[in-house]
């Protein structure tokens, strides 16, 4: 695990961009935090680095949300709503399991189970109004994004 502290959102939008600069695609993104921490914004800044043009907003309503630049697919996946996935469920599991597409999923406690191994967590605590901690793990074959980052 690695600890990263991000002074504003200019500097969280950075840290955004240089791990999608490491994405090709079929990574698992979970993203861990209380509602506020900035979850959504290092998403924002992942996709706008990756070249998304659209309009990106929290799929909190939605539950998912997709995006396509460049040639690679994004999920940005909120079960934040959900007691449990329902017919979330087996869109997910095929999300995930899609090499040509980036997952980034929030509140991902109800889809745990379906989660894979092979995954980078992201915990996002918010030490200040603007300031946050950035805790990276990366999980099997994603060891080395984690390793990148530092």
């Amino acid at each position: 695990m690695i600890e990263c502290y991000i002074q504003d959102e200019e500097a969280m939008a950075a840290f955004g961009g240089r791990l999608a600069g490491l994405l090709r695609g079929g990574e698992i993104i979970e993203l861990i935090g209380d509602v506020g921490a900035g979850k959504t914004t290092l998403t924002r800044s992942i996709l706008r680095a990756s070249g998304v043009t659209n309009t990106i907003q929290s799929p909190t309503f939605t539950i998912c949300n997709r995006y396509e630049a460049k040639g690679m697919y994004y999920a940005h996946y909120d079960f934040y709503r959900l007691g449990e996935a329902g017919i979330m469920e087996e869109e997910f599991i095929e999300t995930v399991n899609d090499p040509q597409t980036i997952t980034i999923v929030e509140w991902g406690d109800v889809v745990a189970r379906n989660m894979p191994a092979n995954r980078l967590t992201i915990e996002i605590v918010a030490d200040t109004e603007s300031s946050r901690e950035l805790k990276v793990t990366g999980h099997g074959l994603l060891k080395h994004i984690e390793e990148q980052l530092q």
